[in-house]
């Protein structure tokens, strides 16, 4: 885990906005791959509430990491990488904003 300031909201101009959930914005990253960021938001009862929590999308992208590979012999699944690294150049240009709290995936 990386970031300390929280994140509410992502703005990547350079990907496709695909959709905004109620924690994670999701992003087109080519026609075979998505790219899907926790965010620190927070909802209760389908409501997103206004203070978010430090250092949330970061938790849970590190627990939806650990069990895709726990459970990854057992069922594939769609992870790619969340290793910012490795993600295509348009992804890594916001490596510090995304870092710890993203995921590319398979597109389903």
């Amino acid at each position: 885990m990386m970031s300390a300031a929280t994140l509410l909201q992502t703005s990547l101009s350079d990907l496709q906005l695909v959709r905004r959930g109620k924690v994670r914005d999701v992003y087109a990253v080519d026609d075979r791959s998505l790219l899907i960021v926790a965010t620190d938001r927070i909802s209760a009862f389908d409501c997103v509430l206004p203070t978010p929590i430090q250092r949330k999308g970061e938790v849970l992208t590190a627990l939806s990491e650990f069990w895709f590979q726990q459970l990854g012999d057992v069922i594939p699944n769609h992870l790619i990488t969340s290793d910012v690294a490795k993600m295509p150049e348009p992804v890594r240009q916001h490596a510090a904003e995304l870092q710890g709290r993203s995921m590319l995936v398979k597109r389903a």
